[in-house]
């Protein structure tokens, strides 16, 4: 079998297009895959690297406003409506899977005006454009979130699946992950992160987490800054003359995130759809601090449907403070009921079976 997979943009559209293609690859040993994206999104670095044949079509985001821009991008989009036309036609796929970012569009679309068997997932809350547009024309639609229903016209096309995971999130050997980190497990653990590239709000609220809880014996914080903001962060720390003891790291970048995740007692974090997948996989609460500048407000969505299940708590960018943050964080640390039900409730949103669902549904369609 034949199978063209295409999301770019950001890790948030790629990294689950990766995880099904691992799991069709896993189960179909013969299966040829293809990976559609564009030559300058992140996709083009990360997908090579995966393995897969990878090939590129020239598209472009489309303006919300008729300016110059906007005929660019129109003209791009008739040029990757060729390109895609193209590599259709020479790959001639079974099934054609888009897992979003604009670099979907020509390609989900001529798949399914040649009456090639196409689905989209949708990780976020709030559906992007591109996925709301070519849901008119699928065949199925795998969701995230069940909030996100109510915006795709037909919403019998609809499946809730979860969003994939890595499968190391839930293969962790805690006794060793706490060792490996030098983690106590009698003291609270917070993880504090704001996606892969780091948040210039949550850092300058945990600059007086931080500053607060210094010579706290009682608490541990690992906060990861992002590459771009870790030298002005730990330059911030020298001029305020604040020396870091052993119950306080901060990172740049930190790579065992899955053994992180496992073993804290609380995440602090953006609301980007991977990271909610990961630690609802686990049960991990969290308190969540929507980035307020992502496509159409999205990850406030998603917060608010963490929030609404009992999951998380949620300071809107516009409200945080470094003062409400640590408040909050000593607040829930305290309540051990409140900690217990919100690990409850997390777990009962996460989908560790994701992957396995969408890849079903796959194989549904090209019997």
């Amino acid at each position: 079998m034949r199978y063209l997979i295409t999301g770019g943009g950001t890790g948030g559209h790629i990294y689950p297009a990766l995880a099904i293609a691992n799991e069709i690859k896993k189960r179909h040993r013969d299966a040829n895959i293809l990976y559609v994206g564009t030559e300058k999104g992140l996709e083009a670095e990360l997908v090579p690297r995966e393995g897969y044949d990878f090939k590129t079509i020239r598209v472009k985001g489309m303006p919300r406003k008729i300016n110059k821009e906007a005929f660019v991008a129109m003209k791009e989009l008739l040029l990757g409506l060729r390109d895609a036309n193209k590599i259709i036609k020479d790959f001639n796929p079974d099934v054609v899977i888009g897992t979003g970012g604009y670099v979907c569009g020509p390609v989900v679309y001529k798949a399914s005006k040649k009456n090639i068997p196409t689905l989209i997932h949708e990780q976020n809350a709030f559906p992007g454009v591109t996925n709301k547009i070519l849901s008119r024309y699928v065949d199925k639609v795998l969701v995230t979130f069940e909030e996100s229903i109510k915006y795709f016209k037909y919403p019998d096309r609809v499946v809730v699946t979860g969003n994939p995971i890595r499968k190391s999130i839930v293969e962790i050997d805690l006794d060793k992950a706490f060792k490996d980190l030098k983690i106590d497990p009698n003291v609270p653990f917070i993880l504090s992160f704001g996606g892969s590239g780091g948040q210039k709000k949550l850092n300058e609220a945990m600059f007086y987490v931080i500053k607060e809880n210094i010579s706290n014996g009682n608490l541990q914080i690992l906060h990861i800054t992002g590459k771009r903001f870790y030298e002005d962060f730990t330059n911030k720390l020298e001029e305020n003359n604040l020396i870091l003891g052993n119950n306080i790291r901060v990172v740049p970048y930190f790579y065992d995130m899955p053994k992180a995740i496992n073993v804290a007692d609380l995440v602090v974090t953006s609301a980007g759809a991977i990271t909610l997948a990961e630690i609802s996989a686990v049960g991990i609460p969290s308190i969540l601090i929507p980035k307020g500048y992502t496509a159409e407000n999205h990850q406030e969505y998603n917060a608010r449907a963490f929030e609404k299940k009992g999951a998380s708590l949620v300071i809107l960018e516009k409200d945080l403070t470094g003062e409400k943050l640590n408040e909050m964080i000593s607040s829930v640390i305290k309540d051990e009921k409140a900690l217990v039900d919100m690990c409850k409730n997390s777990k009962q949103i996460g989908r560790i079976d994701a992957v396995d669902k969408i890849v079903d549904i796959i194989d549904e369609l090209i019997v």
